[in-house]
């Protein structure tokens, strides 16, 4: 069983070779210049640092995900960190859980909802018009509704910010009637262009800080990620027993 959960782990060494003549790549253990370290260096923006029962490392909450340093800032780890003295608990999953529920909650104003009358669960779904599997979700809305089931839809242009995808995602939001736009738009008509304030671009972001990579990802009220589509009566069970 631990031998399943062995992942490889991306080993970044910051190194005086690597950095101009004269300077020193180790830092005192404090958290902003460990900040400012790994931001001048790597480009990477540490919005919180918080200490583990771990000696000498660092959880590290940036915006490209959970990283974990040591306290000097020479090693920096990508991966997952378990908790073996508690069940087999995966710490790095329960803080992008939390990081998850922040924004859903952060985005929820721009989200477009499709409300179930008798709500027993609500959901956030990350989605894309080009996508088969989002279509097919987005065909059966009655169907997730009338289980209880809330949907709030959130942008993910799989083709990034430079696409058509994320222009046309721009448009649905920014649309006079966002849901019947997105409806519209999964059947296969054609994008009315249109721009206004929006936060496309920064939803994406926060999609892949917090895991998402494909669509449709469903995320759940206490932050669990739920990869790909589920059949409006599997996904009910599935919300059921968490």
């Amino acid at each position: 069983m631990i031998k399943k959960l062995i992942v490889p782990f991306l080993l970044l060494l910051a190194s005086q070779q690597s950095m101009a003549q004269g300077t020193d790549t180790g830092l005192k253990d404090s958290d902003a210049q460990l900040k400012a370290f790994l931001l001048q260096n790597l480009g990477i923006q540490v919005k919180q640092v918080k200490s583990l029962p771990v000696s000498g490392l660092k959880e590290l909450i940036t915006d490209r995900g959970v990283f974990y340093s040591s306290a000097d800032g020479k090693y920096l780890l990508q991966g997952r960190l378990f908790n073996l003295n508690d069940g087999i608990v995966n710490e790095t999953e329960q803080t992008l859980a939390g990081m998850r529920q922040e924004g859903i909650k952060e985005f929820s104003g721009s989200a477009i909802r499709f409300a179930a009358e008798n709500e027993k669960y609500r959901i956030s779904v990350f989605t894309d018009i080009t996508c088969g599997y989002c279509r097919k979700l987005h065909s059966q809305i009655e169907q997730y509704n009338k289980l209880g089931i809330t949907i709030d839809y959130l942008p993910f242009p799989r083709g990034g910010l430079n696409s058509q995808t994320y222009d046309d995602l721009v448009s649905i939001w920014c649309a006079d009637d966002p849901k019947e736009a997105l409806t519209e738009a999964k059947e296969g008509a054609n994008v009315v262009a249109k721009t206004c304030d929006n936060k496309v671009r920064s939803e994406y972001e926060f999609a892949l800080q917090v895991g998402v990579n494909a669509t449709p990802s469903i995320i759940t009220q206490n932050g669990t990620l739920i990869p790909g589509y589920q059949p409006p009566m599997q996904l009910l069970a599935t919300l059921s027993d968490l």
